[in-house]
Parts: structure tokens; C-alpha cells; sequence
């Protein structure tokens, strides 16, 4: 019996082998403090309709409310995250409780597969089991400790990483994202049918891009098609969260990754729903 052994006060009934007990000892550690009250997964199974920035426009105006956000970056073969809340050369360190995540402008907690590779445009090139396990990790192993929120950035689709995150993480509710199409309503009808069959509660639906306002008659011009949105959620017996219009503005702002600093009342009445249907 090693000295570690005499002195732990689980040396009675310990099955653990004394050559491994250290690892054993650190891996319980991980993610052991994490205290996160609120998970919240953004998804639609179709891509292309803004759904990471709707995950990062959330966790901005939550911490703008002053609370404690992080976000996990689950799409992992096109992660957006760190680029719209412009993070780079961050360096990745841990602690003996877990990866130690990158903090945004806000203090915004953030865990991204950009952080481990070499360049932010280097591909990932995985297969379904590998990306499931990555996104595991991200949440066993990261030092979260006290959030309020946790918002997930899913990828489009239903495969792997979509059944991992709802399977293995305390899911609260997802928030679905379209855009005005017929065809993206038509997909991501899809991933609401995958939820239901789950059980896994839906806050309701954000219509993206629904339309725009331009800038020099304030005409609203529905560039992808007439809304639906209240329709689908009604269809769905879901809630609609509300449409969020095609702003040049937040485009400009994700590419300068400051996402942060976008704001607007449409917003904030988007997320005022979700937290409500939280509470």
C-alpha cells in the first residue's frame, strides 16, 4: 500500500489499483466544482440560418443582465464562436479541475476546437464518434465552475454531436432557429420531431433574417420570403420567441468579432422569452 493509500480516507473498500490511484484521484476532479444552472442548446437542422450567431447575440445580452455565461461551442467541424467574440492566440491552460475556458470582453466563458488547432481555418477532419466525444469532454472536463447560463452552439442536423449533448448534458431547453424559407421551416421540422421523441423541453422558435429594414426609406424588405414563423411554432404547438431582422450592422460586428457590442430591443425581447419559459 503506498503512503497516498494510508492516508485517503477511502482505502477500506477501494478497488482502484495503487499505480493508477493519482489519475484516478485527478479525473474525479474534473469539472467537480462546475455549478451551472441553466443549459440552453441552439439548434436547427438547417444550416446557414444564423444559428451561432443567435447562440452568441443570447449569451451577450445574459451577460449584459449581469449573469454568469459561458458558451460550449459544440459545432466542432465549423466553430464560429471564438471568431465572432473575437478570441485569437488564446493560449489553452488547465488547472487540476478542468481545462481552463477563454473569457470574453463580457466574461463570457468559452470552449471552442479552435483553441486546439494550430490555425483558426485548420479543418477537422473526424468521424461521428470522435466529434461526439470531443464535445463530452468540453463539458466534463472544462473548468465551468458558477455559471447561470450555459448556451450551446449545435451543429445543423441530427447526428452525433445533436444526440451527445442532449443524451449527456442537463439540457433546460432548446431554442430552435429558421429562417423565413420554405425549405429551412421544412428541415427544421426535422430536428423539432427529434426533440419531441427525446423529451427534451423546447423553449420555442426564433425566426433569423426575417426580414430587413432598408437603410436609406425604412422599407421592411422580407428578402427570404414572407414570415412563417409564428405559423411553424403554432403548427408545432411551440412557442414563438420572436423575429430577429438581417442587420448589416451585426454582420459587420461578427466579422470585427465583436458581437458583443451588438444590441437592440428585438433582442432583448427574444431573450426575455426564453429566460421566461425558463423560469
Amino acid at each position: 500500500m503506498s503512503d497516498q493509500c494510508k492516508t485517503c480516507p477511502s482505502s477500506g473498500g477501494c478497488t482502484i489499483d495503487p499505480a493508477d490511484c493519482g489519475t484516478a484521484v485527478e479525473k474525479s476532479l474534473l469539472g467537480s466544482l462546475n455549478d451551472i444552472r441553466n443549459v440552453i442548446v441552439v439548434m436547427s437542422g438547417k444550416g446557414g440560418v444564423g444559428k451561432s450567431s443567435v447562440t452568441g447575440l443570447i449569451a451577450s445580452s445574459l451577460a449584459r443582465q449581469g449573469k454568469k455565461v459561458g458558451v460550449l461551442d459544440a459545432d466542432i467541424t465549423g466553430p464560429s464562436q471564438p471568431k465572432a467574440f473575437g478570441i485569437r492566440d488564446f493560449r489553452l491552460m488547465g488547472s487540476e479541475f478542468g481545462i481552463i475556458p477563454a473569457v470574453s470582453k463580457l466574461g463570457i466563458k468559452m470552449i471552442s476546437i479552435n483553441f486546439f488547432l494550430p490555425n483558426e481555418d485548420d479543418p477537422v477532419i473526424w468521424r461521428g464518434p470522435m466529434l461526439a466525444g470531443a464535445v463530452k469532454q468540453f463539458w466534463e472536463e472544462v473548468d465551468w465552475r458558477d455559471l447561470d447560463y450555459l448556451v450551446v452552439d449545435l451543429p445543423p442536423g441530427t447526428g452525433d454531436v445533436p444526440l451527445t449533448v442532449m443524451q449527456t448534458l442537463p439540457v433546460n431547453g432548446i431554442v430552435i432557429v429558421s429562417s423565413p424559407q420554405e425549405l429551412a421551416f421544412m428541415v427544421v421540422k426535422k430536428t423539432i420531431k427529434m426533440t419531441q421523441k427525446m423529451n427534451i423541453p423546447i423553449l420555442g422558435v426564433v425566426e433569423n433574417m426575417s426580414y430587413a429594414i432598408c437603410p436609406h426609406c425604412n422599407e421592411k424588405l422580407e428578402m427570404f420570403g414572407k414570415s412563417q414563423g409564428e405559423k411553424v411554432a403554432k403548427d408545432t404547438g411551440l412557442n414563438f420567441l420572436g423575429a430577429l431582422p438581417w442587420d448589416v450592422k451585426l454582420n459587420a460586428l461578427v466579422d470585427e468579432g465583436k458581437i458583443e457590442d451588438y444590441n437592440s430591443p428585438k433582442l432583448e425581447q427574444v431573450v426575455k422569452n426564453i429566460v421566461s419559459k425558463l423560469d
